[in-house]
């Protein structure tokens, strides 16, 4: 599939031509001399990575708006990343010149609308490098494609007294549809136990794998810790006993380079608006053997739940800009940012993974999180404050929420020590 992009053809082109990044009229106000000695947010600011942010930031129109006067900071990127003007453009390209409803009608624009559907199966085929197109399963996102696997997969071969293995740093997106099917089959839901640090316990993993388990879900990246779970491995331990796998990489392809024929995985979900594509969005990979064994999940006209994704042009952004590029940008992002973490008085990381992709969390002992995550409000820093939707792994870890620092491909050092600056200034405000 051609990218799309602004209507700039002659009349009868059907092929679009993608649009020129979003150049910034005019330049970010500039903060006070932060912690880390970099004061333009605007810029890559001593970042030692071959990506070139200052203009990457140009392509993400939302960067531009100040937040209480003061240059806006995002770092909530774990719960949605922002869109490049290239997806912001598409989509309004489509509902504006293209829209109509896919593998319907006989006309022009549902024939269009039908070929970019498929197209983009085969895109998104490629980029997890999934072995057939007839693999990729589009859905609303990872939630759903976890429910579709739960209630289709599960319900056809689960049976009373089987045994599901999650573990404690799920998202409840991981945990809930699990102990559903437990209950609608009489099933038993397991749980891998992890570390102080935030890292599973493999001994203990491969004591749960027995005769009763038939199935294991776990979570690539966990959304609240960073870590990153040795998921080929554990789904080789899983393998070795005739146990299929699902893994959750909502938080791990926008990071990660992810094959799953490398992984082994049977199953592999992840939603399109936390890798800088739009809501509403996600992907179901599942073996071709897995999935014709499988009955429907939902019925209706055509058998298909959604008409949208109509693009991919989010992938083919992530693929110009390359992601062997941006994990490095990222891993010196967090690097950096846990150290000047540990500079701030009374500040606790939370969770400390040998492997952490671009997430960090941590806790002021007396100051709730969410008190935190309103000073960072106020001096611009969006970041996320509350439990996750990971309340067992609070739980564990004996807090009842964290705030959480998570990077992407447009975020700087120099952000880094607005956050840090402002984190300065919270024992002082609250004692």
């Amino acid at each position: 599939m051609k990218a799309r992009g602004k209507m700039a053809h002659s009349k009868g082109e059907n092929e679009l031509t993608p649009p020129a990044p979003l150049r910034i009229r005019g330049e970010f106000s500039r903060y006070p001399r932060g912690v880390g000695g970099v004061n333009d947010v605007s810029g890559s600011a001593l970042c030692p990575s071959s990506l070139d942010v200052k203009r990457l930031r140009q392509d993400f129109p939302i960067l531009r708006q100040k937040i209480y006067g003061k240059p806006l900071v995002y770092l909530d990127n774990a719960a949605t990343t922002q869109k490049p003007l290239w997806v912001i453009d598409v989509l309004n390209q489509y509902y504006s010149d293209e829209n109509a409803n896919i593998h319907r009608g006989i006309h022009f624009l549902s024939e269009r609308a039908t070929q970019d559907y498929e197209a983009a199966r085969g895109k998104v085929q490629r980029f997890i490098h999934a072995k057939e197109v007839c693999e990729i399963v589009f859905v609303r996102g990872t939630t759903e494609a976890i429910n579709l696997v739960a209630q289709s997969f599960g319900r056809t071969f689960l049976k009373a007294g089987d045994e599901i293995l999650i573990s404690a740093m799920e998202h409840h997106s991981n945990i809930v549809p699990w102990q559903m099917l437990c209950e609608q089959m009489g099933a038993k839901l397991r749980v891998i136990p992890i570390n102080k640090k935030g890292e599973l316990l493999l001994e203990e993993y491969e004591r749960l794998l027995n005769a009763r388990t038939k199935l294991v879900s776990i979570v690539h990246v966990s959304n609240a810790l960073g870590t990153v779970n040795p998921v080929q491995k554990m789904i080789q331990m899983a393998h070795a006993k005739g146990i299929p796998v699902l893994v959750d990489g909502a938080q791990a392809v926008a990071h990660l380079k992810v094959d799953v024929q490398v992984l082994d995985a049977d199953f592999y979900v992840f939603s399109g608006h936390k890798i800088y594509g739009p809501t509403g969005i996600g992907v179901l990979y599942g073996k071709k053997e897995r999935l014709e064994k499988m009955p429907p999940y939902q019925g209706g006209g055509d058998m298909i739940s959604r008409v949208t994704f109509e693009k991919t042009l989010y992938l083919d952004y992530i693929r110009s800009v390359g992601l062997e590029a941006i994990a490095v940008h990222e891993k010196d992002l967090v690097t950096y940012g846990v150290k000047l973490l540990l500079s701030v008085p009374t500040l606790r990381l939370v969770g400390e993974p040998s492997d952490r992709a671009g997430i960090v969390s941590f806790v002021f002992d007396l100051v709730h999180a969410h008190d935190v995550g309103t000073v960072l409000d106020r001096a611009g820093v969006a970041l996320r404050a509350g439990h996750h939707c990971t309340m067992p792994l609070m739980d564990f870890l004996g807090v009842p929420a964290t705030v959480r620092a998570s990077f992407a491909l447009y975020n700087t050092r120099s952000e880094i020590d607005v956050m840090v600056e402002a984190l300065g200034h919270v024992t002082e405000i609250f004692g």
